[in-house]
Order: C-alpha cells, then structure tokens, then sequence
C-alpha cells in the first residue's frame, strides 16, 4: 500500500545497481528522492524521470563520494536544491549506497587499491554522513550498506570484506550518538547480488552464480528487487525501533 509521507531521501549512488532499485522502492512508499551519481548523468536523469513518473519528486546531484574534498561544496549545492525544490533546509533518510569493487588476493592486494577502497567505503561513508548530518531531521533515518562479505570470507575480498565490517562498527557509533536526535541507524547487508556492479566478476567466472545459488537456503543468488524494499521498510514508521542492527538480505547464504 502507497501512503505519502512527504519525506525526502538522500540515495548515493542512485543511478543503477541497488541504489535506483532503492530509490525506486522509496518513492514507491511515497517518498521524495534526491540521488547522487558519479560519472552516469543520463543513467541518473533516467531514474529521476521514472520517479517523476510515479508522481514524486526527484533530482540528481554529480558527487564522487572517493573525494571527501568535494563534500563542503555537495552540502552547500544540497541545502539550495532543498530550499528551490522543496522549500525546506531538510532531508529525512540518508542511504549511503554508492560503491566500488576491487577484487585481489591479500598477497596481490595493491595499496593503490587498498585506498581506493577506503575512500569510497569507510572514509566517505564517515565523513559524508559527518558532514551532512547538520542538514538531517531530527527523527530520521541513516541506511549504510554493508555485504555479507562482512560475515562470511571469500578470497580476493579481504580489502572490502574489512572495509564493510568497519561501516558495520561505525553504524552502531551513529546509533548511539544520535539517538539523542531520535534518528535510527542501521546496516543492510546484502548477499551475491546480479547487478551491472557484479556482472563482471560473475561472467569472468563461469559457473559461480549457480555455486552461490547452491550454498544459499533459498536457491537463488539476489536480485535488486530483493533490496530495495527492505531499505523501504527501515525507512517506515513501522521499523522505527529498530536501530543500531545489521540487517542481512542474502536469500540465507552460507548458513
């Protein structure tokens, strides 16, 4: 069921993979969107007209979320969009989504990579979140995305694996500072999902989606659908005493 909210969310990394399926699925529930993309203008102008399509409010704002340099200047373009389109100096849910992959055994694990990683993953994340958390309501919302790479080790993900357990750590340190605000913080973690993001790593590997399917309870390896609505619901009323957990959608892999 639709019920309009009049909330807006922030989605980075919105413009394909799990960030539009989230994006979608919120402005399905009613809310307004504000995504972000990095290089995919068209890709994120096409998600915006599709949320226009299902009668909300939507626009999309270029962030690089691997340059913390460029977050004064995203906060000051943010708090204009907000004012000129919504007439508020407030958003409601922060999904920090936007990712990269490296995949590379420890051994061969360049340092290069290692900081690239870093920046987009946790240094982005926290410092992000730091500096928009001026511009968040009171009673809202903040989304971080993990993966079930946290949990459970696969070789050539150890940089990210890591990386993702320390965002788990860092949303726990949110729940707890900003409950004051009564704002919720919490983690979803998905499992192997077939996206553009991942399409590579499973096409160069043959038979890999039908070894992940055979290790997950349900059968499958995920979907976007399988995502979106689940950040939908940690956005709703009704999961407002959830806070400070780390949700896992992975179908019940390697359980």
């Amino acid at each position: 069921m639709r019920m309009s909210t009049d909330k807006i969310a922030l989605v980075t990394g919105g413009s394909r993979g799990l960030g539009k399926n989230t994006a979608l699925r919120l402005a399905e529930r009613g809310h307004d969107v504000v995504l972000t993309y990095q290089s995919r203008q068209a890709d994120a102008e096409a998600v915006v007209a599709e949320i226009r399509g299902k009668g909300r409010k939507a626009v999309a704002l270029a962030l690089d979320t691997g340059k913390a340099g460029s977050f004064d200047g995203f906060a000051t373009e943010l708090s204009g969009r907000l004012r000129t389109e919504w007439d508020r100096g407030s958003f409601d849910f922060l999904i920090n989504n936007a990712g990269i992959e490296r995949n590379a055994p420890i051994a061969a694990t360049a340092e290069e990579e290692i900081d690239a990683l870093y920046a987009v993953h946790f240094k982005g994340v926290y410092l992000l979140t730091q500096k928009l958390l001026p511009h968040l309501s009171d009673g809202g919302r903040i989304v971080n995305f993990s993966s079930g790479l946290a949990r459970f080790s696969l070789p050539g993900y150890a940089a990210y694996g890591s990386l993702k357990a320390a965002v788990e750590a860092f949303t726990r340190y949110l729940a707890k500072e900003l409950g004051p605000r009564r704002i919720n913080c919490n983690v979803l973690a998905p499992g192997a999902i077939d996206t553009d993001f991942t399409r590579p790593g499973f096409d160069a590997h043959p038979g890999v989606r039908e070894a992940i399917a055979s290790q997950t309870a349900l059968g499958r390896i995920g979907e976007p659908d399988d995502i979106g609505g689940v950040v939908a619901f940690l956005c709703s009323e009704e999961a407002r005493w959830i806070n400070g957990q780390r949700i896992e959608a992975s179908g019940g892999i390697f359980l």
